[in-house]
């Protein structure tokens, strides 16, 4: 009796370890990471990506390059075809949403990028490329349909000033 109540115990510690360790899989994307201009490589805004109380991946802009127009004030959204959302702020604006974990294929995925600069929502999926670098993948359609663009973001150990 002892030994098959001992082999439960074991049975059950060994699966909560694994789902602990595709936990900490999926909780690898959480922090703070730089992006860059398309054109001119320059460092353009930093991203937080954080998990939301319905687990799944979010990621907002929290700071910019340059955060304000020629005229001196905050850069807003203007670019929305949601004219309720225009006037928006840049900074606080969550691009990333919707993203959950595939563990088998080691990536985010079913989540939306949304860019400021054109005022598009394109279908997208995250991966690591390296210990500190992402590969976002926004795309059309289906992600096999190669209609996209990618770009390369690199994490940072905190928000930047």
């Amino acid at each position: 009796m002892k030994i098959t109540i001992t082999a439960a115990l074991l049975v059950i510690s060994m699966a909560f370890a694994g789902s602990a360790s595709a936990q900490s899989k999926a909780d690898k994307i959480l922090g703070y990471y730089l992006t860059y201009d398309d054109e001119t490589g320059a460092e353009k805004s930093q991203v937080q990506i954080y998990k939301d109380a319905n687990g799944k991946y979010y990621g907002k802009i929290v700071w910019l390059k340059e955060p304000l127009t020629t005229a001196g004030k905050p850069k807003v959204d203007d670019k929305n075809p949601d004219t309720k959302l225009q006037k928006r702020a840049i900074i606080g604006l969550e691009m990333l949403k919707g993203f959950k974990y595939n563990e088998s294929d080691n990536e985010w995925i079913e989540g939306t990028i949304y860019n400021p600069s054109s005022g598009k929502t394109y279908n997208c999926y995250i991966n690591f490329e390296s210990a500190n670098k992402v590969k976002i993948r926004g795309y059309i359609g289906a992600s096999w349909m190669g209609i996209g663009k990618t770009a390369y973001w690199t994490k940072e150990a905190a928000l930047r000033k």
